[in-house]
């Protein structure tokens, strides 16, 4: 085996670069698995930093490069996982592009590959608020060795244009219809999502750590922490029969309620999902309209608007993880009511679907 360049070291199956040039201490990951691969980059870094420290040379930032740096300093955010799906689907057009030389016209491609593949334009406007983000960083926070921005200008990016997608809750038969082509842990995930309202990262991020027991009322509920609600705020997941028969299944396995071979699972809209609402007839299905189902149902049993602004996280000022023991058993209550499939209740959602 070929011995390494001074300053590289694997970790994993990744080579490392620890070393000093110019008097600047370089730590990072050179993202290559072969060693010849990882000194070409390590020379590399070397020519263009020695450029900068002695000659004042400035590095010219890729997109890659400025969104690597943006995962690495916001890791922390509730959002990260879907930012990190938005970064990886606009790669293969500007990805490479020396941030210098993006402009509007450079998401074209993007927007029309996008577009193509029936993406709506309330999704297509989440993935630009990212690309944008990122470049607002580089103009107007990131410096270089000398202090200069990473880029002199942020460009403007396009508008999308585009209806709203209106909420399309399912039936009892449709779900039935989805969930029956799925593989298991998929459909215990669906399953789980109309029985408590949660959000996909929210379902996928999901750990045991994050149950609490309420001694009281002999059960368990969740806790969707501030760090990962979408609107930053507390919340309880209570459970009902359904719910809690599902997670069963699946305790002591993993530190995530559900998983894969014990790894977490990135979302739900992966391809059995995909496939599974072409065999059932349903691609017009969302994953949110997991979330709009367990509302609708909610209401067409008659639970109060307070309640379930409640059971979705809709705060209006209240903190629902305060709640006493009487409040909970009432939210309790109120989701137990999904469990009973009364024909009424499909009625209904077909008429406001």
């Amino acid at each position: 085996m070929a011995k390494a360049t001074p300053g590289l070291r694997k970790k994993g199956a990744i080579w490392h670069i620890d070393k000093t040039i110019a008097g600047r201490k370089l730590r990072e990951s050179t993202g290559e698995t072969e060693l010849a691969a990882a000194e070409r980059y390590l020379e590399k870094r070397i020519r263009e930093i020695r450029a900068v420290v002695v000659y004042g040379d400035k590095i010219e930032r890729t997109f890659d490069e400025a969104a690597a740096r943006y995962v690495e300093e916001y890791g922390h955010k509730r959002s990260i996982d879907r930012d990190i799906l938005s970064l990886k689907t606009v790669m293969p057009f500007i990805g490479n592009m020396e941030l210098k030389m993006i402009h509007s016209g450079s998401l074209d491609g993007f927007i029309k590959s996008r577009q193509a593949a029936g993406i709506t334009a309330g999704t297509l406007t989440r993935d630009l608020a990212i690309v944008r983000r990122v470049l607002n960083l580089a103009a107007k926070l990131w410096r270089d060795e000398h202090g200069r921005p990473w880029l002199a200008t942020a460009p403007m990016l396009p508008p999308i244009q585009g209806a709203k997608r209106k909420p399309r809750p399912i039936s009892i038969a449709e779900q039935d219809k989805l969930i029956r082509t799925m593989p298991t842990y998929l459909a215990d995930m669906v399953l789980f999502a109309l029985h408590t309202g949660l959000r996909d990262q929210e379902l996928c991020g999901l750990k045991w750590d994050h149950e609490a027991r309420v001694p009281e009322l002999d059960t368990t509920v969740f806790i969707i922490g501030e760090e990962r609600a979408k609107n930053e705020r507390e919340r309880i997941v209570p459970l009902n029969a359904v719910a809690r028969s599902i997670i069963a299944k699946y305790r002591g396995q993993s530190e995530y309620v559900f998983n894969l071979k014990g790894k977490r699972l990135d979302r739900i809209n992966n391809r059995a999902w995909k496939k599974a609402r072409l065999e059932a007839g349903l691609q017009d299905v969302r994953v949110h309209d997991l979330r709009h189902t367990f509302g609708m149902r909610l209401r067409a049993a008659g639970v109060s608007f307070e309640d379930r602004q409640d059971l979705l996280g809709h705060h209006a000022g209240r903190i629902t993880t305060h709640y006493s023991r009487v409040e909970i058993a009432r939210l309790i209550e109120c989701v137990e009511l999904l469990c009973e499939r009364k024909k009424p209740e499909l009625t209904l959602i077909r008429k406001t679907g």
